[in-house]
């Protein structure tokens, strides 16, 4: 009797792997390795300083899993940009208000969502971003000793001890065939980047409002995959 119970059994086993391996079909998930790099436009978002536009560059690597059978890739990031930005300030000699160019290193990583909207030639990326910036550097020297508008005696030099940890948030579009792709980005803080300086014992005469400000980028990029 044993015997024809371990033959129904091995015969029962080899039906279940020969269904499942019919029904099972393999896909050719792909790794790869980018280089990218390109131009950054930044700003700060805020009411305490009157802020311009400008530009940088940015570059980095991204690792990327490429899923056939899924609406979605997904991709890790690590970039590295120099940006600049202007903050409106003045001259007691001289109240007529004169543009600052301040400039900003930071390392950001993030994970990204890419969502299939013609296949992988067109996505939609959306993810987090951590980022590690330094602080605000006066780009000529000669302009410390201005007073940063809005302020009665806040100095230029006085405002670059920004939060140094900051949490992001990116959307955007790529597009490409191939190893290559093009991708336009928007990446908007959402910590207070000024949040460092309200710890800080600045002298800002009868303007005694917290500082607060969000981080704005919009960064594009060539990306080649190997």
């Amino acid at each position: 009797m044993k015997k024809p119970k371990l033959h129904l059994l091995v015969a029962v086993s080899i039906l279940f792997v020969t269904l499942g391996h019919a029904q099972h079909k393999r896909y050719a998930i792909k790794n790869g390795i980018g280089i990218q790099g390109g131009f950054t436009q930044f700003d700060i978002i805020t009411d305490n300083f009157v802020t311009k536009k400008n530009n940088g560059f940015i570059g980095g690597l991204s690792a990327t899993v490429d899923i056939p059978h899924k609406w979605y890739n997904v991709s890790y990031n690590i970039l590295l940009s120099e940006n600049n930005i202007d903050i409106a300030a003045y001259s007691l000699l001289n109240p007529t208000e004169e543009f600052v160019e301040y400039k900003l290193l930071t390392a950001q990583l993030s994970f990204l969502l890419h969502v299939k909207l013609i296949k992988s030639n067109l996505t939609l990326d959306l993810g987090p971003m951590l980022q590690y910036n330094g602080d605000l550097e006066l780009k000529d020297d000669s302009k410390e000793g201005l007073i940063v508008s809005n302020y009665d005696s806040l100095l230029t030099e006085d405002i670059s001890k920004i939060s140094n940890f900051n949490v992001n948030g990116a959307v955007g579009l790529s597009a490409g065939f191939g190893a290559f792709r093009l991708r336009a980005q928007y990446i908007y803080g959402f910590t207070n980047i000024l949040n460092k300086l309200n710890d800080e014992d600045l002298s800002a005469g009868s303007n005694t409002d917290k500082f607060k400000g969000n981080q704005s980028m919009i960064a594009f990029s060539a990306i080649i995959t190997f």
